[in-house]
C-alpha cells in the first residue's frame, strides 16, 4: 500500500530565537516523506531540484527508504530556496525571500509505477498542478490535499475544483477561516465539507487539531513542549505521520484508525519542531514516537 506525495523539495534559510541555519533541507514533499517513512516503507516522492542540490540530502532520503524515481534534477538549474524568520512569532513565519528557481516550471509527471499508488498526498503546491496529478493517478483509495493562503487568494477556482476530487483536506485555522469566510472553526469545517471532501482536518498549531465529517468530530491537543526550535515543516510532518500510519494500517474509512493517525501526525510534528530542519528526524526512532503517542493518549484521557 504505497504513498505518493507531490510537492516541493527545497533549501531553507531559517532564523528563530534559537539560532539560524542556511540552505538546510526543506520543502513540503521532503517533510511529508520523512515523517511517513517512520510508518510505511513505500513512499514515492515527486518533485524537482537543481544540480546544486547536495548529494548528502539525496543520500539521507534514500536511506529513509524513500523512492526518488520521481525526483527530477534539472541540469544547470538551481533548487527552490525559501528564507523565513520566526523571531517575532513562532506561529507564523515572516518570509524573507522566495526563490522558486526550477520549481517555477515544475510540471509533475508521475512515473508509470507511481500511477496506481493507493494513497495520494497533494502537498502545498498550486492547485492547477494538483489537478494535473489527479489526472495521472488510477483509482486511488485515499486522496488528501493541503493548501495555503496564497492559493486561496490567487487560485480559488482551481482550488475549488481540486476539492471536489479529494477525500480529506488538511489546512490550518487561519486558512480555514479565509477559505470559508467563517470566523468560527466548526462552521468553517462544516462549510468545507460542502465543497467536496468527506473530512476536514484543521491544524491549530500549539493548540492541536480538530477533525470533522458530517457525523463525527474529534479533537486532539498538541503535545506539551517546553521549547520550540523551528516550526518549519510541522504541518507537512503532521500530514506525513497521518497518511503514513493510515497506509500502514491500510485503513481509510475506519474512524478509530483515522483518529489514531491524527494523533500520530501530532506526535511526529512535535518532534519536528525540536530542532532545525529535519535534524531531529535523523535520530528519531519509532519507539520514541510510540512512547510519545502513549503519553499524549494519557494526557487526553479522562
Amino acid at each position: 500500500m504505497g504513498v505518493l506525495v507531490v510537492g516541493s523539495v527545497a533549501l531553507d534559510t531559517v532564523e528563530t530565537l534559537e539560532g539560524k541555519v542556511e540552505d538546510s533541507l526543506g520543502g513540503s514533499a521532503t517533510y511529508f516523506s520523512v515523517a511517513a517513512s517512520f510508518f510505511h516503507q513505500q513512499i514515492h516522492l515527486v518533485g524537482v531540484v537543481g544540480d546544486d542540490f547536495p548529494s548528502e540530502h539525496v543520500d539521507f532520503l534514500s536511506k529513509r527508504g524513500i523512492d526518488l524515481q520521481g525526483l527530477e534534477q534539472i541540469t544547470g538549474g538551481k533548487t527552490f530556496r525559501w528564507g523565513g524568520s520566526y523571531v517575532s512569532d513562532l506561529n507564523a513565519a515572516e518570509t524573507e525571500f522566495t526563490d522558486l528557481n526550477v520549481f517555477s516550471d515544475f510540471d509533475p509527471r508521475l512515473p508509470d509505477t507511481y500511477q496506481d499508488t493507493p494513497y495520494v498526498f497533494l502537498a502545498n503546491i498550486n492547485p492547477e498542478l494538483q489537478l494535473r496529478v489527479l489526472e495521472q493517478v488510477y483509482h486511488p483509495k485515499l486522496v488528501v490535499c493541503d493548501t495555503m493562503n496564497l492559493w486561496i487568494d490567487i487560485s480559488r477556482p482551481a482550488l475549488m475544483e481540486t476539492l471536489k476530487q479529494v477525500d480529506i483536506l488538511i489546512l490550518n485555522d487561519g486558512e480555514a477561516k479565509q477559505l470559508t469566510e467563517k470566523k468560527n472553526l466548526i462552521q468553517a469545517g462544516k462549510e468545507i465539507l460542502t465543497y467536496g471532501p468527506s473530512r476536514v482536518v484543521i491544524k491549530k498549531g500549539e493548540h492541536g487539531a480538530i477533525s470533522l465529517t458530517e457525523s463525527e468530530f474529534f479533537a486532539v491537543p498538541a503535545y506539551p513542549l517546553t521549547s520550540v526550535f523551528d516550526p518549519t515543516g510541522a504541518g507537512d510532518s503532521f500530514a506525513g505521520g497521518f497518511m503514513g500510519y493510515l497506509a500502514a494500517q491500510n485503513q481509510s474509512n475506519d474512524e478509530q484508525t483515522i483518529r489514531q493517525a491524527i494523533v500520530y501526525g501530532t506526535v511526529v510534528a512535535s518532534f519536528n519542531v525540536e530542532d532545525f530542519s529535519l535534524n531531529r528526524q535523523r535520530t528519531l526512532t519509532r519507539q520514541e514516537i510510540d512512547d510519545r503517542f502513549n503519553r499524549l493518549k494519557g494526557i487526553a484521557h479522562f
